[in-house]
């Protein structure tokens, strides 16, 4: 392998210093980053808009600095790309859909865009989603299918499907994605990464597409602790845009991510989350467990029923959004999402009047089980990735369709809002697992020291899947 694709497959923060020290130019990274997207992207799908142009100019300009003596930031010539429901000045914001691709285009990037390029990262392309965000398998009937790097003929997860594929094939060291229901760790377990879902109303939503307003979420997913926490520090900040973020001033992850775990109580999640599910990902929360000295179980109340309540949400606010479109243009949707969103239109308004106040009883609930714990491991997904078009599944002896069960795991935890690190555990040689890494609000920074210990010590690792070897 040669030097510029060593660069291409570094970690965003080794690029930084690199790059910031003069040991390598932004031009050159972006380059191999740019030729590995072309090379490799055709079997995986992951791409929808690459921006070699733009990438190019920013790198120069990077480059041009750092020979003035100016200071580059921590994000110095990081290649990235996003998820194509964020603005991106002179492209359409898609949403993975047909009927967005005739909007007028951005005129300006989305805020957490700007705020990674102001700490010297390069954007070098969107990435494919599941129609409106509306999915967890990683397919699209207008995009088509992005595939899994580790396991072509399997799925990559969604809906943030090309931003796992994207950066656990090596083709961007950073992605951006966003996380409604499990959007974030349904890929990252499946593709083999690591992915941060904040708190909600940490980050800015400033110009993305939405999907349900009330459980958005937006993160970036890497192949490392380090580079999340690096990526999320850079994108705090209030936003006088977002009438959604919260008013917290800005509290860095990065400082206190080699401070271990020995301080803290860490917990599995039991009950609800220790059933339902194939044998291997509940080994993979006890791999994880063990490897942190977690011998505590805790159970979070009514989980079954906030998956329950999150449905219902889902569906109605998502109905809500696309009612117009659904009645005027109902035949360019996706087959699938169009009939969930219509029966979200259907949907009771006394149903939905109830999960919202389940919703409040459940968020007292669980954010009174960490006055006892800290930190609470649950399994990401219920299984490792399906087959590419596999639409049922058997989980826990009972056959269920794949599409709406992906999620059995993650909705209870976004429903109110926690933040979250997912890891991604090999156990035998066959496809990653993902294990949820859950912490009371605004405690980002614990999951990450929890993610760097097991990455430390070897539990949890996010492998360059060798899809130009497959």
């Amino acid at each position: 392998m040669n030097v510029t694709t060593d660069w291409s497959l570094a970690p965003a923060a080794d690029i930084a210093r690199a790059v910031s020290a003069g040991a390598v130019g932004a031009r050159d990274v972006v380059a191999a980053a740019l030729e590995r997207i072309d090379r490799i992207d055709p079997a995986l799908n992951s791409f929808t808009d690459r921006l070699a142009e733009r990438a190019t100019a920013r790198a120069v300009s990077l480059d041009a600095g750092r020979a003035r003596g100016d200071p580059l930031g921590p994000l110095a010539g990081v290649p990235f790309a996003v998820k194509n429901l964020f603005d991106v000045a002179g492209l359409s914001t898609r949403a993975g859909s047909r009927i967005n691709r005739e909007r007028a285009p951005a005129i300006r990037d989305a805020t957490l865009i700007r705020r990674l390029e102001a700490a010297g990262a390069v954007l070098v392309g969107t990435l494919g989603m599941g129609e409106y965000a509306y999915d967890f398998t990683g397919e699209n009937i207008h995009d088509g299918n992005t595939r899994n790097p580790h396991a072509l003929g399997h799925m990559s997860g969604g809906s943030s499907g090309g931003s796992g594929a994207a950066v656990a094939a090596g083709l961007v060291p950073l992605a951006l994605a966003s996380d409604t229901n499990g959007s974030i760790r349904v890929p990252s377990a499946f593709c083999g990464c690591f992915g941060l879902k904040p708190t909600y109303g940490r980050l800015s939503r400033s110009g993305t597409f939405p999907f349900v307003g009330s459980l958005d979420h937006l993160g970036p997913m890497a192949r490392s602790p380090r580079d999340l926490a690096l990526a999320y520090d850079a994108m705090q900040g209030a936003d006088p845009e977002d009438p959604s973020l919260a008013s917290r001033p800005p509290e860095p992850a990065t400082p206190d991510l080699e401070r271990g775990v020995a301080d803290l109580r860490i917990a599995v999640a039991g009950g609800y989350f220790a059933q339902g599910g194939d044998p291997e990902a509940f080994a993979a929360v006890e791999h994880v467990a063990r490897a942190l000295g977690a011998r505590r179980s805790i159970s979070i109340p009514e989980a079954g029923r906030a998956r329950a309540a999150a449905y219902l949400i889902t569906a109605a606010e998502g109905a809500a959004l696309h009612l117009d479109r659904l009645r005027r243009r109902a035949g360019d949707f996706d087959p699938a999402v169009r009939d969930r969103l219509i029966a979200g239109a259907m949907l009771p308004a006394p149903f939905v009047e109830r999960a919202q106040r389940f919703r409040r009883w459940y968020r007292d609930a669980v954010l009174a089980l960490f006055r006892e714990v800290d930190v609470i491991l649950a399994p990401s997904t219920p299984c490792r990735a399906p087959r590419s078009g596999q639409t049922t599944f058997v989980l826990d002896g009972v056959e269920l369709p794949v599409r709406p069960n992906i999620g059995v795991f993650t909705q209870p935890v976004s429903f109110i809002g926690l933040p979250v690190v997912a890891v991604p555990v090999w156990l035998d040689g066959g496809l990653p697992l993902g294990v949820q890494v859950i912490a009371a609000p605004w405690n980002e920074a614990l999951c990450l020291r929890v993610a760097r210990q097991l990455e430390r010590e070897g539990a949890v690792r996010a492998p360059v899947a060798a899809v130009d070897e497959a």
